[in-house]
C-alpha cells in the first residue's frame, strides 16, 4: 500500500537537499545520494503539480469556463 505524495513536505525536502548540495560540504558519494534523491522528489512534485493541473482543467471544463489563462494574469 502506498501513500498518498504531500506536495509540501516533498518541495520542503527538495528545498534541503539543494541548500546541503550547495554548501559544498558534501563528499562525492554523499553529493551522489542527495542527487538521486532530490531527482525522486522532483518527479513527485511535477507529478502533483500536472496532476493538479488536469484536475484544474477539467473543473473548468465542467464549468464551461473554457478561457486558458496563464496563472500570471490571475
Amino acid at each position: 500500500m502506498s501513500s498518498k505524495f504531500d506536495f509540501n513536505k516533498g518541495l520542503s525536502e527538495l528545498e534541503e537537499i539543494i541548500g546541503k548540495m550547495e554548501s559544498g560540504d558534501l563528499s562525492l558519494e554523499e553529493s551522489l545520494k542527495y542527487f538521486e534523491k532530490g531527482i525522486k522528489l522532483h518527479r513527485q512534485c511535477h507529478g502533483a503539480l500536472s496532476s493538479a493541473e488536469q484536475r484544474i482543467s477539467v473543473l473548468s471544463e465542467e464549468d464551461n469556463y473554457t478561457e486558458d489563462k496563464p496563472l500570471d494574469d490571475i
